[in-house]
């Protein structure tokens, strides 16, 4: 390999353009309309315009990845983490370029991205599994069957998802057809197949899992354990390396089975196992991610590996710099730096940073995409930014992060610094017993979080292309809006395409909480609504979020499902019932 392009964007292009250097690759960064002035643009090596807004017209779109790819002299590409990491047709369609792919095999990605093919895998090699349904299960009606003969809480799950999309859990028999419905929405949106299944559900289960690495020369090697169950939404917020509190016994366990699985699938690169551990020490295996993970550093940091390196020497043929699990050196935990609000339910946000000061000091390591200056789109996913904090023993690691979170400052937009800095002190996770779960957030921690002032939305980043010629030859060329606004030459758009956003108190106005695409309206328009009744269902930076009515009325839609509107839009506006009768009623009057 001499050059790689990188299919992604933010703080994992950062990273793994940095082990480019470091391996002696040139690296190829490609960007959405809304990344053109980022912190990964600017350290590739080259970067090129995928000229699109969204996901779908850029990260997303195979063909122009591959055309850019071939463009630059590319010869690899590392597909990071998200978007097309763990699509066996990208992996492919790389292949068929005749291009190094820097990941498993199509056919392992395919087989395991399959999640009913994984459990059968898993079953097979005797992996610890909980119950579960035969295949993918149709219709809610099969999920509430499975209920009354396995008990609740049930998991039901997309097959074909992976990073908490598609995930559900029901633990009310009421609950399981909205659930249900839930999980297959949100599969179809992110996976583009809606097939879901159901399993028993470990009850305060925390969140194990497994780094793996393996070569062509037949070596599968667990790198070592993780702990990630601070989670909200089935989203990870901190993660640490090696997991504590953990037996000898169940860590030998949940390394023979993340290789004997590994082992079955024939897989190749690094991969992530995972697992739940109930209260009572039930193990069971949840699913394989065939990419390289998030919380990747904090394995790094207590084994002194690079994992992406790693990568690097297995695409291109060569064993492993190792071939036993190495044993864990000290403690490092992770914590995920996301643009979102904990004093509003860890809402998304999108604006410009004003102020950007890292931490430093011994055993502090920041991985990021963003600086002082740096705009937040609302179209992408809300993780910014990941600090990894180290030292020679977990209460050494927990004391160095009160001191790092305390340093760091980030104003403009919010984050979920205020979170960290609060757990990080939580007796249920800074204690002498480890009492945190995957629901931990939404059921146990009780801290009174500030919400904090909603940012202003950020100005569109939209490009304006046109071709020129240069020396007789045709050239393409684009410039931001905001520099031709600067000449004065056309208008600059206050927003992101979509509803405007009013900033005035209005009880009877319908706001979007987050920035987003509007996915559903769960109602008519001119239905009666009661206060709190879910009204519509919102796809924000990968997770689906509902939006309620706030009074009591008739609602008046003002925008289409499918639009994407700003966080604080008005998407509909509630006239109280008998006002409503009332004009309905002096309107029939004028007709007759």
């Amino acid at each position: 390999m001499k050059k790689v392009l990188i299919a992604n964007r933010g703080e994992i292009a950062v990273r793994i353009i940095r082990a480019c250097k470091d391996y002696g690759l040139a690296s190829v960064a490609v960007y959405a309309d809304a990344d053109a002035a980022a912190l990964f643009v600017e350290q590739a090596d080259e970067a090129y315009a995928l000229e699109g807004s969204n996901a779908k017209e850029t990260y997303l779109d195979i063909g122009k990845l591959i055309a850019i790819a071939k463009r630059a002299g590319a010869d690899a590409v590392h597909p990071g983490y998200g978007f097309l990491s763990e699509r066996s047709e990208f992996a492919q369609a790389v292949i068929d370029a005749g291009l190094t792919w820097i990941g498993p095999d199509s056919q392992v990605i395919e087989a395991l991205g399959d999640k009913l093919e994984a459990r059968r895998m898993a079953q097979k090699v005797g992996a610890p599994l909980v119950a579960g349904s035969d295949g993918a299960i149709s219709n809610s009606a099969e999920a509430l069957t499975f209920a009354r003969s396995f008990g609740l809480p049930i998991a039901i799950k997309a097959a074909h998802g992976g990073g908490g999309r598609g995930l559900k859990v029901a633990r009310h028999l009421d609950e399981v057809e909205e659930m249900f419905e839930s999980a297959t929405r949100e599969a179809v949106a992110a996976f583009g197949r809606g097939e879901c299944y159901v399993e028993q559900y470990l009850d305060r289960p925390r969140h194990i899992e497994a780094q793996v690495l393996a070569d062509r020369q037949g070596n599968v090697v667990v790198v070592g354990t993780r702990d990630c169950s601070l989670q909200r939404r089935n989203q990870k917020l901190v993660e640490e390396a090696p997991a504590p509190f953990l037996s000898t016994e169940q860590r030998e366990r949940i390394h023979q089975a993340a290789r004997d699985i590994c082992a079955e699938a024939g897989y190749t690169g690094a991969g992530t196992v995972e697992f739940l551990l109930s209260t009572d020490g039930v193990i069971s295996f949840l699913e394989v991610n065939a990419r390289l993970q998030v919380e990747h550093p904090v394995t790094e940091e207590t084994t002194g590996l690079d994992l992406v390196i790693e990568q690097f020497r297995i695409a291109e043929g060569l064993p492993l710099s190792f071939t036993e699990t190495p044993e864990p050196r000290g403690h490092a935990i992770e914590f995920r730096i996301n643009m979102e609000d904990p004093g509003r339910g860890f809402l998304p946000s999108a604006g410009d940073i004003k102020q950007f000061k890292a931490p430093a000091g011994p055993g502090v390591r920041l991985e990021s995409g963003i600086g002082s200056g740096s705009t937040i789109p609302p179209m992408f996913d809300s993780l910014a930014a990941k600090l990894i904090v180290w030292g020679p023993t977990r209460v050494a690691a927990l004391a160095r992060s009160r001191r790092a979170l305390a340093e760091f400052k980030i104003e403009g937009v919010p984050s979920v610094l205020p979170f960290h800095r609060a757990v990080v002190d939580h007796p249920d996770f800074a204690g002498d017993e480890f009492r945190v779960h995957t629901r931990w957030i939404e059921n146990d921690f009780a801290a009174d979080l500030v919400a904090a002032a909603r940012p202003a939305q950020p100005a569109a980043q939209s490009i304006l292309r046109s071709t020129v010629e240069i020396d007789g030859k045709k050239v393409s060329i684009g410039l931001p809006a905001k520099f031709l606004a600067l000449l004065g030459q056309v208008p600059l758009s206050p927003t992101p395409v979509g509803q405007s956003v009013e900033t005035e108190a209005d009880e009877n106005a319908v706001r979007a909480p987050v920035p987003g695409t509007l996915v559903q309206w769960n109602v008519a328009d001119g239905d009666e609504v009661r206060e709190g009744e879910i009204v519509a269902i919102m796809d924000a930076m990968k997770m689906e979020t509902s939006v309620a009515a706030l009074a009591t009325g008739v609602i008046s839609m003002l925008v289409p499902a499918g639009s994407f509107q700003n966080a604080g839009a008005v998407i509909a506006r509630l006239a109280p019932a008998g006002k409503a009768e009332a004009a309905c009623e002096e309107q029939k009057s004028g007709r007759s």
